[in-house]
């Protein structure tokens, strides 16, 4: 099972994951969904791969409460892991994205496909898209 995990305020987020989760699908793997909160860091110990998902907050930052302790505990196991990073943002250039990636990559993770994909506010149609090409690109590598 291909974890997809997330967070989000406004609904953009999940719907990004979604799709994320439909390109999973569509590439014959089994995914789900599932808000940070409900998450365990432990689900992901035996995975190759996963995803997580966050908008940009504040000053281009990680969700506080949730997310940042979340991604705090998954450092600590994501050597050798492929990781696909996704998020919606209102405001700024996507740095928080590429804080996130680098973050994920000095704990030793590859991103997959490079880079996290980021939309500013409601994903489109094409965004939708390629949300669902990287749930794709992560079922080749779980």
């Amino acid at each position: 099972m291909v974890k997809v995990i997330y967070w989000s305020q406004t609904g953009n987020t999940q719907s990004m994951a979604e799709a994320v989760v439909e390109g999973v699908k569509e590439a014959g793997k089994e995914a789900e969904a599932v808000f940070v909160t409900n998450a365990s860091v432990d689900d992901l110990k035996d995975a190759k791969a996963f995803a997580l998902g966050c908008p940009a907050m504040g000053a281009e930052v990680l969700e506080e409460s949730s997310m940042d302790p979340f991604v705090s505990q998954v450092e600590a196991i994501a050597s050798g892991k492929k990781v696909a990073l996704f998020g919606s943002y209102g405001w700024g250039d996507g740095q928080w994205m590429r804080d996130w990636e680098d973050r994920m990559k000095a704990a030793g993770a590859e991103i997959i496909d490079r880079e996290g994909l980021i939309c500013q506010e409601t994903p489109d149609d094409s965004v939708l898209a390629e949300c669902r090409a990287l749930g794709k690109s992560l079922a080749a590598q779980a």
